[in-house]
């Protein structure tokens, strides 16, 4: 068995997407005669690798506690569009893809050749018709391999809320540099936070 880790490292250098909450570790209490430190950490719910519930765009959404385990563990297919030049995923793309009901789809872009050590406002993004697309397949759960699924300062939410309105789970901040195009095993487990909009998580794939 082979596990591939797809999350991002957390610490004081990881990048964050303009006005949010910075990523910040720092050593809260150290008792050297135990042996012992405590660590302090703050960051934002959507920070690194990420799970977006309904409740970040919809009123009365679905929170994150409330979305299903099953969903987020499970098959999925990582499609790989990184050889493409367009600034972003659209429904001709994924149709070339066959993709279907049911299925969890990972789309990996050119974002994760570049990498991830710094933000870059011309990430490559899930356009509105390609959401539409799939929020109409049924899919179980998109991930993506951008700090975020819309076009930076983009006036089209629908990436966000074509998805999420139909309770599909999106997975922002994915690394799959190493990955290639197939059907792996998906667990992604966000932090078990209540009655908020996402949270970090992290994110494997298993060799199927």
């Amino acid at each position: 068995m082979k596990i591939i880790d797809i999350s991002l490292p957390l610490n004081n250098q990881t990048p964050i997407y303009p006005e949010n909450v910075p990523l910040s570790v720092s050593m809260h209490h150290a008792m050297p005669k135990y042996s012992t430190q405590l660590s302090a950490i703050t960051f934002g719910s959507h920070t690194g690798t990420h799970i977006d519930a309904p409740a970040h765009c919809l009123v009365g959404g679905l929170t994150l506690d409330q979305i299903p385990l099953e969903t987020l563990i499970g098959p999925c297919r990582v499609l790989d569009f990184s050889q493409n030049q367009s600034e972003c995923v659209t429904q001709e793309m994924l149709q070339s893809k066959n993709v279907k009901k049911g299925e969890r789809v990972l789309l990996k872009t050119k974002n994760s050749i570049r990498g991830f050590k710094e933000f870059y406002k011309d990430f490559v993004y899930l356009d509105g018709d390609g959401a539409d697309y799939l929020a109409g397949l049924g899919v179980l759960l998109v991930g993506i391999d951008s700090l975020s699924i819309k076009k930076s300062g983009g006036p089209d939410s629908r990436p966000h809320t074509a998805l999420l309105s139909k309770n599909i789970p999106i997975i922002e901040g994915l690394n799959m540099s190493t990955v290639i195009e197939g059907e792996y095993k998906l667990i992604c487990l966000p932090l078990n936070f209540t009655g908020i909009e996402g949270a970090p998580a992290r994110a494997v794939l298993i060799e199927r």
